[in-house]
């Protein structure tokens, strides 16, 4: 009886383990280290807001692709070469998480938790 318990346990263990590899993870970072991030050119800048929320400001190099239409991952990925990274933004962190977790099982995603009114703040 404990060793089918255990076997129990060690397959869920595993299954837990395989369906988190197939989503992808992403990394969600304040104002300093996304800096540090969109320095680095293997990163692609990504402004996942409305075209209006974009042309009000926005962070210089960042291309925009709005996150709630329903075309986002092919238009995202028509921007972003092979090979490169997403560092990913929205107004306050919401909208970014969502275009993350849609992009982290193909790239490497780091999100700005603090979305641009956060790093308008942190410039100050």
């Amino acid at each position: 009886m404990k060793k089918i318990l255990v076997m129990s346990i060690i397959s869920a263990l595993f299954g837990i383990m395989g369906c988190r590899a197939q989503s992808g993870t992403f990394k969600t970072v304040d104002a300093k280290e996304f800096a540090e991030v969109i320095a680095d050119s293997s990163y692609v800048i990504l402004d996942v807001r409305t075209a209006d929320e974009y042309a009000a400001g926005h962070i210089k190099g960042a291309k925009n692709v709005y996150v709630l239409q329903g075309s986002f991952l092919e238009k995202a990925q028509a921007v972003i070469p092979e090979g490169k990274g997403v560092a990913v933004y929205c107004r306050s962190g919401n909208r970014s998480k969502k275009a993350a977790k849609a992009l982290a099982g193909k790239y490497k995603v780091v999100e700005l938790g603090t979305g641009y009114m956060g790093w308008v703040a942190a410039q100050k």
